[in-house]
C-alpha cells in the first residue's frame, strides 16, 4: 500500500469511530470542589507524579466523561476506579471532567534512545504491519480530538501509555470505539509500544 493510501486509510478509520454529538459541558469550578479523591492519585491539578497513573490535566472533557462513565458501568475495569466512579452522578462526572480538562499538563522527558522509532510510528505508522499513524487521530502535537473523544497523549506518562497499549493488545481493555485501538495494538511489538509511549511523553505543540 502506498504511503498516501495508507494515510487515507488511517483517516477513514478515525472518522468511522466518531461518537455522537457532545453532551452539555460541566462546571469546572464545581469539579475542582469535588476533586479531592481524584487528587490523591492524579494530583490536585491532574498532573500525576506516579508514572503508572495517568495525567488528567488538559485531557479532553468528553474523553474523561466517557472513561468515568465506562468505569461506573464496568465497561472499563480497574478496582480503584470502579469503586470511585460508582457513586458519581452524571453532573459529578461532567464537572470533574471539565475541571481537569481546564488544567495545563506538565510535559515529561522522552527517552532519547526511543524517540526516533517512536516519532516514525507516531507520524507515519507502519504500513508493513498495518499500523496507522497515531497522529491521524491524536493530532500532530498529540492534543487529540476533544469532540471525537480521541484523547490527548501530549505529556502523558510513558508507563501508563505502554500499559494501555498492552491492555488493548491483550483484550484486557476493550472500551475503545469500534475496537480501533485493539486492532492497532495487536500489530505493535513490545519495542514499538515502548518507543511510541516514550515519544508521546515529551510531545508538545
Amino acid at each position: 500500500m502506498s504511503s498516501m493510501r495508507f494515510a487515507l486509510a488511517s483517516l477513514v478509520a478515525c472518522l468511522a469511530a466518531l461518537p455522537p454529538a457532545a453532551a452539555n459541558a460541566g462546571d469546572a469550578a464545581a469539579g475542582k470542589a469535588k476533586s479531592a479523591a481524584c487528587a490523591a492519585c492524579h494530583g490536585p491539578d491532574g498532573n500525576s507524579t506516579n508514572p503508572e497513573w495517568p495525567k488528567l490535566a488538559g485531557q479532553g472533557a468528553r474523553y474523561l466523561e466517557k472513561q468515568l462513565q465506562d468505569f461506573k458501568a464496568g465497561k472499563r475495569v480497574n478496582a480503584i476506579m470502579n469503586g470511585l466512579a460508582a457513586p458519581l452522578s452524571d453532573a459529578d462526572i461532567g464537572d470533574l471532567s471539565a475541571y481537569f480538562a481546564s488544567q495545563k499538563v506538565r510535559l515529561g522527558t522522552a527517552d532519547p534512545a526511543s524517540v526516533k522509532l517512536g516519532e516514525r510510528l507516531y507520524r507515519g505508522g507502519n504500513s508493513a504491519s498495518g499500523v496507522a499513524a497515531c497522529m491521524s487521530c491524536h493530532g500532530p502535537s498529540g492534543k487529540g480530538n476533544p469532540l471525537a473523544r480521541f484523547p490527548s497523549l501530549s505529556g502523558q506518562q510513558a508507563a501508563y501509555v505502554a500499559k494501555a497499549l498492552q491492555d488493548y493488545r491483550s483484550g484486557a481493555r476493550e472500551n475503545d470505539p469500534s475496537a480501533m485501538m485493539r486492532r492497532i495494538a495487536e500489530r505493535l511489538t513490545e519495542r514499538e509500544i515502548k518507543a511510541v509511549s516514550q515519544y508521546v511523553s515529551g510531545l508538545h505543540g
